[in-house]
C-alpha cells in the first residue's frame, strides 16, 4: 500500500501543477477522517506520513488544558493527569497514543482521491486569492455564473467571487451570464476556504469608476477627497486639482459629459454631482450643498455642526427630496448640517441670545443693558469673557476700563464656583459608587465624569453601553455592573 500512496501523491501533485507537500497534508487528513469513524465520540487524530517510504501512522490525542476547563473529555486531558504521562508537557501541548493504522485499501483510494482534490482546491483557491490581492487591483470586471439565495457568484478568470445581495445598486436586476464590474470590498474567511466579497454600493465604488475614467486622476494630477452615495439615485464627489491650468469639474465631466455619462451608466444611471474640495469646511459645505445657494452659516466646531441659512426658494432643493441632498452633503464634508430659513435662523438667534443674556445677568450680576452689549459683541460664555484677550474687550465702546476688570474678574470668580459646585459634586458620586466591589478612586471619578454618578445608575447600564461611554474593557465593565447590581440580588434573596 505505501507504493500505490506515493504513486497515487505524485499524479496528483504533477495533474494538479501543486506541490507535494499540499497532497501529503490532504491525504493525512483523509486518514485520519476515516480512522475517527472508528469511535463512538468525537475524537481528534493525527496521521503522519513518511514522503520518502509511503508509511504512515496514526494517533489518538488530548489537549492539555487546565484542570478546571475540561469540558470534552474526549479531546481533552486535565494538565495534572497529563503531566503524570509527560511531566514536561506544558499548557496546550499534546499527549500522544498511538492507534492501529486503517488499511488504505479499506478507505480506498478513490475516497481518499476525493478528500485530497478537495484540499488541493482549497489551496488553489488560496493561492488564486493571494495572486490577485499581490496585484493590488480594486476592481473585478466577470460573469455571473450562479446566483445563491440572492448573491452572484462572479467569474473572473480563474477567480471566484461572491456580490452579496445588500451590496447590489437597488432595484439592480442581474441575471446569470451577465457581466458585472464590482469594487473588491473584504474578504470573509469565515467561511470554507477565503471567499471574496465585492460591492457596488460602497462609495470607493464610485471613486474608482472615475479613476477608469479620467486619467488625470491616475498621474495624480486630480484628487477625489471624499465621496457620498446614495446608490442608484445621487451621488457627490469632491475633487481638487494638483495643476492649476486644470479645470477639476470639466476634466471629470469629460467632452459632452461622456466620462461622467460612462460611470452613471455603469451604476444604473445614478446621477452624480461633481463639486470642488475646499479646505476651509464651510466653503466645503457650501460647495457639497450646490446646486442650492447659502446665504449664511454658523459654525459649531465644539458640536461638528453648522447651521446652514437658505432663502424659502432654496430651502427645498438644499433639503433636496427626502433629505437626499442635505444627506450626502453631509457625508461627503463630514459635518451634521442644519438646513433653516432666515427666519427660523432669526428665531433660533433670539432664543439663543435670550438664554446667554439670562446667563450673564446671574453668574455677572449684571444689568439686561450690560448682559445686551455682551451678546451683541459676540460673547456666548463666561469662559469668553474671562479669558479672551485684554486688548479685545477694551476696544467695546460701551464699556471703560474698570468696567472690563470688573467683568474679567466676576466671570472668573463664577467660574471657581461652578468648579467647586461640581468638584463636590463628583466627590459626593464618588462616595455612592466607591460602596461598589472592586472599584478604585480614578474609575469612580471618571464615571461621574460621563454622567454615571451613583451606584443604580451603573447598575442599569448594559455591558456594550458602558464599554461605548467609558472605553473601559469588557471584563472589567461587566464586573462593575455585576458589581453594582450585588444589592438586588441580596433584595430578592432576603
Amino acid at each position: 500500500m505505501s507504493r500505490e500512496i506515493l504513486l497515487l501523491v505524485d499524479a496528483l501533485a504533477r495533474e494538479k501543477n501543486v506541490d507535494k507537500a499540499i497532497v501529503f497534508a490532504a491525504l493525512e487528513l483523509a486518514l485520519a477522517s476515516a480512522t475517527k469513524k472508528r469511535f463512538h465520540e468525537d475524537v481528534e487524530v493525527r496521521v503522519a506520513v513518511d514522503p520518502a517510504s509511503g508509511d504512515y501512522k496514526s494517533f489518538r490525542r488530548w489537549q492539555a488544558v487546565p484542570d478546571e476547563v475540561v469540558e470534552s473529555p474526549a479531546r481533552q486531558i486535565a494538565l495534572s493527569e497529563a503531566r503524570k504521562r509527560n511531566p514536561e508537557i506544558k499548557l496546550d501541548d499534546y499527549i500522544e497514543q498511538p492507534l492501529e493504522p486503517v488499511e488504505f485499501g479499506r478507505i480506498g483510494a478513490q475516497t481518499a482521491k476525493q478528500v485530497i482534490l478537495q484540499k488541493i482546491r482549497d489551496a488553489e483557491r488560496e493561492q488564486i486569492l493571494s495572486d490577485f490581492l499581490a496585484r493590488k487591483e480594486h476592481l473585478i470586471t466577470g460573469v455571473i455564473k450562479r446566483m445563491e439565495r440572492g448573491s452572484a457568484i462572479i467569474e473572473s478568470g480563474r477567480l471566484e467571487a461572491m456580490l452579496p445581495r445588500d451590496q447590489m445598486i437597488p432595484k439592480e436586476n442581474l441575471r446569470v451570464g451577465d457581466r458585472v464590474r464590482a469594487y473588491v470590498w473584504k474578504i470573509d474567511r469565515a467561511s470554507r476556504g477565503p471567499q471574496l466579497l465585492l460591492s457596488r454600493i460602497a462609495p470607493e465604488f464610485l471613486v474608482r469608476l472615475f479613476e477608469l475614467e479620467v486619467p488625470e486622476l491616475e498621474d495624480g494630477l486630480l484628487e477625489i477627497k471624499a465621496a457620498a452615495r446614495d446608490p442608484g439615485s445621487r451621488a457627490k464627489i469632491a475633487v481638487l486639482s494638483k495643476d492649476r491650468r486644470i479645470d477639476p469639474i470639466g476634466t471629470c465631466v469629460g467632452m459632452r459629459g461622456s466620462r461622467v455619462q460612462a460611470v452613471t451608466s455603469e451604476l444604473a444611471g445614478e446621477r452624480i454631482d461633481i463639486i470642488l474640495w475646499a479646505e476651509d469646511p464651510a466653503q466645503f459645505v457650501v460647495n457639497a450643498l450646490a446646486p442650492a445657494e447659502v446665504s449664511k452659516i454658523k459654525v459649531d466646531e465644539e458640536a461638528h455642526s453648522m447651521d446652514i441659512v437658505v432663502d424659502e426658494e432654496n430651502l427645498a432643493q438644499a433639503i433636496g427630496r427626502s433629505g437626499q441632498n442635505v444627506r450626502l452633503a453631509s457625508e461627503l464634508t463630514g459635518w451634521e448640517l442644519n438646513i433653516m430659513t432666515l427666519e427660523e435662523s432669526q428665531k433660533k438667534g433670539e432664543e439663543e441670545a435670550t438664554r446667554v443674556r439670562a446667563l450673564f445677568m446671574e453668574k455677572l450680576d449684571v444689568d439686561e443693558e450690560v448682559a445686551d452689549i455682551l451678546v451683541q459683541e459676540g460673547f456666548n460664555t463666561l469662559e469668553e469673557v474671562a479669558y479672551v484677550p485684554l486688548s479685545e474687550m477694551l476696544e467695546i465702546e460701551a464699556f471703560d476700563e474698570a468696567t472690563v476688570n470688573e467683568l474679567r474678574s466676576r466671570a472668573r470668580n463664577a467660574l471657581l464656583t461652578q468648579a467647586i459646585v461640581s468638584e463636590e459634586q463628583v466627590e459626593h458620586d464618588i462616595e455612592d459608587l466607591m460602596k461598589v466591589e472592586g472599584m478604585d478612586n480614578d474609575t469612580a471619578r471618571m464615571l461621574a465624569a460621563k454622567g454615571v454618578g451613583t451606584q443604580e445608575a451603573l447598575a442599569d447600564f448594559a455591558t456594550d453601553d458602558l464599554i461605548e461611554l467609558t472605553g473601559l474593557e469588557a471584563e472589567r465593565a461587566k464586573q462593575l455592573i455585576m458589581a453594582a447590581r450585588a444589592p438586588w440580588f441580596a433584595e430578592t434573596n432576603a
